[in-house]
């Protein structure tokens, strides 16, 4: 089989580039190399295209120095639309080489600037193809205020919530406080379009709303209140059905939250104590069967494409409440994701293999 030349596109302008910077670690160290060509193309946080070293150490996860992509002085040169796909480097000397013409691009982008959308009509624009998530259910994922009304309109329970705009806090605040009033406390603050839980916090009283509002707005201009659920944190892994197949679901994973109050991202990504990851999840097979199933059709709810975690929570009365959906869930080596497939059969190589050849195919 002669190899696919891929572009693996991380780093990136959201606050979230560490964490794609560390998930490129973990796929360049894992891509079947006898069926990849990968060229890596780093973006900074000013969002210039640069071509990477390919060394997955240079940007493996490590908490005391989070990796990044830095400015080296050599300029991507995408190709333009209707030719061939050949990909250029510009190097700081000024001299141009061919970097080959690429098949597919992997955009592990998280956040704003790569995961809601912009990159992925940059790359249709350009007619290269790609793996993940399209323009829409990007963009309606990106930003919870439209994925839950989505979810909803599909008949998938979410949790109650009130969307609020900063010039809504600055000019009424009060009636602002009503309307979280009627949710009732505690309620989880979060802003509407960002990921890795940068920005949330927990609001326990009406007392500490509008610091938890002010690190919200530090993210994004519009914020959601969320009626904090009591249940178990489940999450599932879901992919785009293979020749227009089925959604496929993989088995439950849970986190289970011993010390911290909820998943935040130092329980995330730095090691943090008090958050395990249980994959797969201690269900009944009813359950299991179930959130696989919300699982999958929260994903064609919003016309997923590529891939998706779904997140949940599992009530003691037994109901499902989706929380949210990401395009490009965290694909570290330890991220729940892939740990959900690994549990379900598929190894992280392969899982790698599998969205690059759905990239291929679409």
């Amino acid at each position: 089989m002669a190899q696919a030349t891929v572009a693996v596109l991380f780093g990136g302008r959201s606050s979230e580039h560490a964490i794609s910077s560390a998930t490129a670690g973990g796929v360049l160290g894992a891509i079947d190399r006898d069926r990849f060509r990968v060229i890596p193309v780093g973006i900074t946080r000013d969002g210039v295209f640069v071509l990477e070293e390919d060394d997955p150490e240079r940007f493996r996860l490590d908490a005391a120095q989070l990796p990044e992509v830095t400015d080296n002085g050599t300029r991507v040169l995408w190709p333009m639309p209707g030719g061939a796909r050949e990909l250029r480097v510009r190097h700081a000397d000024g001299r141009v080489d061919s970097l080959g013409e690429v098949d597919v691009v992997l955009p592990i982008l998280h956040g704003i600037h790569g995961e809601d959308g912009t990159m992925q009509g940059f790359l249709d624009v350009l007619e290269i193809p790609y793996a993940g998530g399209r323009v829409l259910d990007s963009a309606v994922c990106m930003d919870k205020h439209f994925m839950k009304v989505a979810l909803q309109a599909a008949g998938i329970a979410v949790a109650p919530w009130v969307t609020v705009r900063a010039r809504q806090w600055a000019s009424d605040e009060e009636a602002v406080r009503s309307a979280v009033d009627g949710l009732g406390y505690p309620v989880f603050v979060k802003p509407s379009r960002a990921g890795s839980s940068v920005g949330v916090s927990k609001a326990h009283d009406a007392s500490e709303l509008a610091e938890a509002m002010r690190v919200a707005f530090a993210e994004d201009d519009k914020v959601l209140v969320e009626t904090a659920i009591v249940g178990r944190e489940i999450e599932v892994a879901v992919l785009e059905g293979r020749a227009a197949g089925e959604t496929r679901a993989s088995l439950p994973g849970e986190i289970v939250l011993t010390t911290r109050e909820f998943y935040d991202f130092e329980g995330k990504y730095l090691g943090g104590d008090g958050a395990d990851i249980v994959c797969p999840a201690q269900l009944s097979d009813e359950e299991t069967a179930r959130i696989r199933e919300i699982g999958a059709r929260a994903f064609d709810a919003v016309d997923g494409r590529g891939l998706a975690r779904v997140d949940v929570f599992l009530t003691a009365a037994g109901e499902i409440v989706v929380n949210e959906l990401n395009t490009m869930p965290g694909f570290t080596p330890i991220s729940m994701y892939p740990k959900c497939w690994i549990a379900t059969g598929l190894s992280y190589a392969d899982l790698i293999t599998e969205l690059v050849e759905l990239g291929l195919a679409a």
